[in-house]
């Protein structure tokens, strides 16, 4: 950050119990500054869906897709790679970090068409364009300006823009989620009962990516939150690498940079915006029902359907988990 840029001011609210498993959390961010300040943000498995009331944001560069330039309100899909974003003067912004099956939920679009791309919000949800930006600049207050967004995309939910995950899709990215990308796919295909084509043809239309690259941005996620903490080589052994040079190529692959700088540059992250780190077992919003493994018959594939209660609409029941470091606005509901 540049040292005439002022602190950022962020302000987070949890997702509503009606948007589990769709979306990990709603965050405020304001900054402002006398030169432009320039980020390089590392890839991760939360989609961020940000809505502008200020000056444009420029994504300066991707290196693994497509939509560089400036945006005001826009989403970004899921990517393999690491992008480059800058603001001149001030940046005003509320971001909801999406699901990749939540994205797919409530935009109503295939995860493979917006995989790889940043595209703006009035293109794929259009609820959230319109008067919305003019409304967050009007209010008076984080708390209203965060409400105005929750409200708006609860009205999405209940809209049903896109159809339920297939209860299989949902099951594998479970699955990948909670093995922190360390879930043998192959084991896991095979336990769905449908043949790896399509069964991996099915996830990616729906979360964005094969389970094979979804599990490797997971598995990064998890690794490179111990960079710094852990000895490289504890590291590579903890997260299932090869070795410390499989580690380092995958950390320069989705981060830009080696180990030890992305570590001493503390780049933001989805993860840091919601004030939480990726954890084994961790999943965004889920009940606290056990998702269990499918189960073949000789008549018809395996059916996971108790993994849809951690992605479906609004309604789900369940306890829902209330993670902790977002919880600033809980008391309001």
């Amino acid at each position: 950050m540049s040292a005439t840029a002022s602190a950022p001011e962020l302000v987070r609210r949890p997702a509503h119990p009606a948007l589990a498993g769709l979306v990990a959390g709603i965050v405020g961010y304001q900054q402002r500054a006398e030169r432009p300040v320039e980020r390089r943000q590392p890839a991760g498995s939360l989609l961020p869906l940000v809505l502008s009331f200020g000056d444009p944001l420029e994504v300066v560069a991707l290196s693994d897709g497509e939509g560089a330039g400036r945006h005001r309100s826009f989403v970004a899909g899921f990517m393999r790679g690491h992008a480059t974003t800058r603001f001149e003067r001030s940046q005003r912004c509320v971001q909801v970090y999406l699901t990749p099956l939540g994205a797919y939920r409530l935009l109503g679009a295939p995860g493979r068409d917006l995989a790889g791309r940043i595209l703006p919000v009035g293109d794929v949800a259009p609820a959230l364009a319109g008067s919305l930006p003019d409304r967050l600049a009007a209010a008076g207050s984080w708390g209203e300006r965060l409400a105005l967004v929750e409200d708006a995309v609860l009205r999405l939910a209940a809209a049903g823009a896109g159809p339920e995950p297939e209860p299989f899709v949902a099951w594998m990215w479970d699955r990948i989620q909670a093995s922190g990308g360390q879930a043998r796919i192959g084991e896991l295909v095979e336990r769905t009962g449908w043949s790896g084509r399509h069964a991996v043809a099915r996830f990616r239309d729906q979360v964005g990516l094969t389970p094979k690259a979804a599990a490797a941005v997971v598995r990064f996620e998890h690794a490179a939150a111990d960079l710094g903490r852990l000895p490289l080589a504890q590291v590579a052994a903890r997260h299932g690498y090869a070795d410390q040079s499989h580690l380092t190529r995958e950390v320069v692959r989705y981060a830009g940079e080696p180990p030890g700088v992305l570590a001493a540059q503390r780049r933001p992250t989805a993860h840091t915006a919601l004030g939480l780190e990726p954890r084994p077992g961790f999943r965004w919003g889920r009940s606290r029902s056990v998702c269990s493994a499918p189960v073949a018959t000789a008549s018809a594939p395996a059916s996971p359907q108790s993994c849809v209660t951690g992605i479906g609409s609004a309604g789900v029941a369940g306890v829902v988990e209330v993670y902790e470091g977002v919880a600033e606005f809980a008391q309001q509901r």
